[in-house]
């Protein structure tokens, strides 16, 4: 089994810039070659046709600050983190998309797919809602990207289109369109330290501390968090096994975003924009307390395909850090350890935020296949956000 920390598909993003594209400036390569096309298709008219996304993207040299409807200005650095997240909810949109298309509900408000009855009998396992739920967190989703492109165009700034790198394959599983994607969900890595991070009283990943998995072998090879085609709907412990990792892939995914959005608020100069922060990023925590909750529901078991093992939570750690039914944020150390601990969303540094939210996307193995191209983009649109200042 291979460790995240060694994926190939990390070193992109920390590849020396010259080395990627000599002799020329290469954010403005990117920014004047990858995406094309001004923003059109809102509202339902994207939902029926979710490639068709909202972008155009122009050179950094012509990115001037715009003014907005109120007379202030859209800062630099605030179109700079609004597009890391149109980019990062695009991202999100594509992988929810896939888990809906065979596991969630298919409407005029999520189309695509016809749906994978043995995988979706797997996830009801962890909850008898769980199709209504992912179609609901891929609306979701869906409404993040297309509103904040849609605020950037509106004041004339560049916006985010990742059409070009729709290339991955998609699941052959009976149910799911076979159309080009985004991002591979058929080889994660799951970091689940998010379990006991939230159910630490003495750590905070703000102070470097680190944290148990709480599903070792999730964080330690490569899983299926969908089925692949027809022959993964057997035996029943593969496809639970299967659904179990998507279970946990969910809750990393949405904790991602539950943190991503304060660290980055902390960061913008406009107060319609740190609006926008502050009102999508608690939509983010609402989904990973329902994935965090429903996790705990997985069919311990061990996958006779693989030997990928769920343990027993309840009695593999010390006190109360992997106790299945504390979903609440216990509180833990925050500002200085001086003062009294407190419940909190963590992380919630703001430096390298974004860059840290890039690089464990890679890890997790959802761009795995992707092109050199692609990583350098989200390296960009990373290292702008990062680069924002709130002085």
């Amino acid at each position: 089994m291979k460790n995240h920390r060694s994926n190939p598909k990390e070193a992109n993003l920390n590849e020396n810039e010259e080395t990627r594209v000599p002799g020329i400036n290469r954010r403005s390569f990117l920014r004047n070659t990858v995406i094309a096309g001004a923003a059109a298709g809102m509202g339902a008219g994207l939902l029926a046709h979710p490639t068709a996304l909202l972008g155009e993207t122009l050179s950094r040299e012509v990115q001037d600050d715009h003014e907005d409807e109120h007379g202030g200005e859209l800062d630099r650095g605030d179109a700079a983190i609004l597009r890391f997240l149109a980019a990062a909810e695009i991202i999100e949109t594509d992988l929810w998309q896939q888990y809906n298309e065979l596991g969630g509900i298919q409407d005029d408000e999520v189309p695509g797919g016809s749906g994978s009855p043995p995988y979706i009998s797997a996830l009801q396992f962890l909850d008898s809602d769980m199709a209504q739920y992912i179609h609901d967190n891929t609306e979701d989703e869906f409404s993040h990207f297309t509103f904040i492109n849609a605020y950037l165009k509106s004041k004339g700034a560049q916006t985010v289109d990742l059409d070009e790198f729709r290339t991955l394959p998609s699941s052959k599983a009976t149910g799911a369109q076979q159309i080009g994607r985004l991002t591979n969900l058929m080889q994660l890595t799951v970091d689940t330290s998010y379990w006991t991070r939230y159910r630490s009283r003495t750590k905070n990943p703000d102070f470097g501390d680190t944290f148990a998995q709480a599903i070792p072998d999730l964080h330690n090879g490569k899983f299926p968090a969908i089925p692949r085609s027809d022959a993964d709907l057997t035996p029943d412990d593969h496809i639970q096994a299967i659904a179990n990792t998507a279970g946990f892939h969910f809750a990393f995914i949405e904790g991602g975003g539950t943190s991503l959005y304060p660290s980055l608020a902390q960061r913008v100069k406009h107060p319609e924009v740190l609006r926008i922060l502050l009102s999508i990023g608690p939509t983010e925590t609402a989904h990973f307390q329902t994935w965090h909750d429903k996790a705990g529901n997985y069919k311990r078991l061990t996958d006779p395909t693989n030997g990928l093992r769920f343990p027993e939570l309840n009695t593999s750690g010390p006190d109360e850090d992997f106790q299945t039914n504390l979903i609440m944020p216990e509180p833990c150390p925050f500002l200085s350890r001086q003062f009294p601990a407190v419940s909190i969303i963590r992380p919630t540094e703001t430096r390298g935020a974004a860059m840290g939210a890039a690089r464990a996307l890679t890890a997790d193995g959802l761009f795995i296949g992707q092109s050199k191209r692609f990583f350098e983009l989200l390296r960009d649109l990373a290292e702008d956000a990062d680069e924002a200042s709130r002085l």
